[in-house]
């Protein structure tokens, strides 16, 4: 058994920087949108614990499409049966499970890093476990460097641990992976920790990606489930809905997510088993107790989603098994004040009997609840769990690398202030550039004013930051922070006065993107996009300012504007997918059908690489000029029989034809 660190080079596209601008627009999760019609005893907490945007994190929606080879510290662990590599890089997300007596791989091992929008920040990618804490939607941190250290077992096994401090929910989780010598399972020993005085909204799934396959059946002890039907959550029966084996993933037309309604009383688990009764499983202590089946399912719009998360000319078809804290993806649970969550979950291969996984659906649970029990029972992971108690709160023997350094600037802050610290075995660093403003606030009650540039700004949305910010001296840092933070709680009059003295001490691209972002939620879109024309003007190469700026010019329905300003922009910002569709859409708008045409197909077409999960404003602009243009030759028209290019179809509920 080992642990080994080293920098391995992946087939990766870059990431680049981050958002210049504060994350106040709407996030629009897909979860979000979804209404619940279920009965009362059903006991679910949809909706609870929502948040309007993932503020004070920046957006990480900078990156680009053009792959080449990048080196990342990989950590790998390792044992006569199985082989796991993780990237720290990536939220500690679990890369590759690699199967070592059956000479396979059990994931869906991505041929490539290629970050799509997909997550709460902007950035996600698809491929291997990601482990998802905080909020609804995909965790913050699913694109960012985790806090990686070695630590041990009692009896020596290596441990690979990684942990952040979540800002959000303002909590720290900590992962701590292990592969004993004689062991099948991959152990993931999981801890999330409330620290504070009150109640969180608490959010946890594991996503698992496996890749997808005819003649392969999820297995769960559930004979119901809540699925989401047109953006409503409903419960159907399993293994059969409307006369389909939804159980299969191949068997569903379009994407839909199905949480496996188990019952307390029985064992949670999800397997993935081929023809041959081979494949994946994963198992928990009983605080995990959700389970979910994901497919993009077998649409034009979801095979155009695969392909577009994967490296050039693949298809990269894969399905998701998740666990999660709740029953399902539209939920938070209530944490209570100062307590740790902790459970202990485990990967490995499974081989049961084909004739039963793939026969009637009492005969597959049984069959995989027994061979389960076999590999792992449920008794001595529950003992495994109290076991590495111990260990898990013991600090670590090396830190390897380091996350963020806000974990340590909120340790400071509760030194100042006479509070307990969190989580005292972690070591959470020192902190850095993105923390100087706050610890300057801290330390002498005031900002630093040398520094006026926007761009350099790190944000925050914690009370006792605010009531240090309220008591500092008054320059232009103070109210654009106050301006961010009364509009993130929803205060929009204060919001704006905020903004009002901030631009006594000058013009600021920060204040007027604040302050345009107030007048968009109180629906004055004339004078949202004047103040976002405003920013632009002042960082007439920030690709931040200047797709932000087309988006409420296009709601404002300012085309002359938006045309005007694309054709003089600098390179970079024509170059820019999403401010080109927006140009596109100003030009169709405008009636210049031909050039919006010319412009949308020019160099393969246009590729908005941030396109969000759900949105298909590309698609959109395609059928409305094909419309246009059949209009003008008096020839009918249906969007809904309309062939759409591939490269442009992202409609996630569209069947296939």
């Amino acid at each position: 058994m080992s642990l080994v660190f080293k920098k391995e080079k992946y087939l990766s596209a870059g990431l680049n920087e981050e958002s210049s601008v504060p994350a106040l627009a709407n996030m629009g999760n897909v979860q979000m949108l979804t209404e619940s019609v279920l009965d009362e005893d059903d006991g679910l907490f949809v909706g609870y614990g929502y948040i309007p945007s993932i503020f004070p994190y920046r957006m990480q929606d900078l990156y680009s499409r053009k792959l080449g080879e990048k080196e990342y510290l990989t950590a790998v662990l390792e044992n006569k049966y199985l082989r796991a590599e993780f990237l720290p890089d990536f939220g500690g997300r679990l890369w590759s499970l690699y199967d070592k007596e059956a000479g396979k791989e059990l994931l869906y091992r991505n041929a490539a890093i290629r970050p799509c929008n997909l997550a709460v920040r902007n950035a996600w990618l698809a491929g291997g476990i990601e482990y998802n804490c905080g909020m609804v939607g995909h965790g913050p941190f699913t694109c960012s460097r985790m806090f990686t250290a070695r630590t041990f077992l009692d009896d020596g096994t290596p441990v690979l641990r990684m942990y952040e401090f979540e800002r959000v929910r303002r909590i720290v989780y900590q992962m701590d992976f292990f592969l004993p010598e004689t062991s099948r399972v991959l152990y993931a020993r999981m801890r999330i920790v409330n620290p504070l005085r009150e109640v969180v909204p608490m959010y946890w799934w594991t996503n698992i990606a496996l890749p997808e396959g005819k003649e392969r059946r999820n297995v769960v002890d559930a004979k119901t489930a809540y699925s989401n039907r047109g953006f409503v959550v409903c419960k159907n029966p399993v293994p059969e809905f409307n006369g389909t084996d939804i159980t299969y993933p191949t068997n569903n037309e379009t994407a839909v997510d199905y949480f496996w309604k188990i019952p307390e009383n029985k064992r949670k688990f999800t397997a993935y088993l081929d023809k041959d009764g081979y494949g994946f499983v994963q198992t928990s202590t009983s605080r995990l107790k959700g389970r979910k089946l994901f497919v993009w399912g077998q649409g034009p719009g979801g095979e155009r989603w695969q392909e577009f998360l994967t490296a050039d000319n693949l298809s990269g078809k894969y399905i998701e098994v998740q666990a999660g804290l709740a029953n399902t993806q539209y939920e938070c649970i209530p944490m209570p004040p100062k307590t740790a969550w902790e459970w202990l979950e485990c990967y490995g291969a499974l081989n049961t009997n084909p004739e039963s996984v793939h026969g009637e659906w009492d005969g597959a649970i049984t069959e995989v609840s027994d061979k389960l029990e076999e590999l792992i029972s449920e008794k001595s992971l529950e003992e495994l769990l109290v076991k590495t108690h111990k260990m898990a709160l013991t600090p670590a023997d090396e830190l390897i690398c380091n996350g963020s350094g806000w974990g340590k600037l909120e340790n400071m802050r509760r030194n100042a202030q006479g509070e307990d610290i969190i989580c005292p075995h972690l070591d959470f660093g020192e902190i850095t550039d993105e923390q100087y403003d706050w610890n300057t606030l801290l330390q002498t009650g005031s900002f630093d004013r040398t520094n006026s540039d926007d761009s350099a700004i790190s944000w925050m949305l914690q009370p006792e930051w605010t009531e240090l910010i309220e008591k500092s001296s008054d320059c232009h840092k103070k109210f654009i922070h106050l301006a961010a933070i009364a509009f993130a709680e929803e205060r929009l009059e204060d919001s704006e006065d905020y903004c009002t003295k901030a631009l006594s001490f000058g013009e600021s691209s920060a204040v007027y993107f604040v302050m345009a972002q107030v007048q968009r939620l109180k629906e004055n879109s004339m004078s949202a996009a004047e103040y976002a024309l405003c920013a632009y003007k002042l960082c007439p190469e920030d690709i931040s300012l200047a797709r932000e700026m087309m988006r409420l010019q296009f709601y404002a329905e300012q085309y002359g504007t938006m045309i005007s300003v694309y054709e003089t922009a600098p390179n970079n910002i024509k170059n820019d997918g999403r401010i080109t569709m927006y140009y596109c859409f100003a030009l169709l708008r405008s009636g210049d059908i031909d050039k919006a045409d010319t412009v949308l197909n020019d160099n393969g077409g246009i590729c908005v690489d941030d396109i969000r999960e759900g949105e298909t404003g590309i698609t959109d602009l395609y059928l409305e000029i094909e419309e246009k243009k059949a209009e003008n030759s008096g020839l009918p028209f249906s969007r809904s029989e309309a062939k759409v290019p591939r490269k442009f179809d992202f409609r996630m509920f569209t069947k296939k034809d």
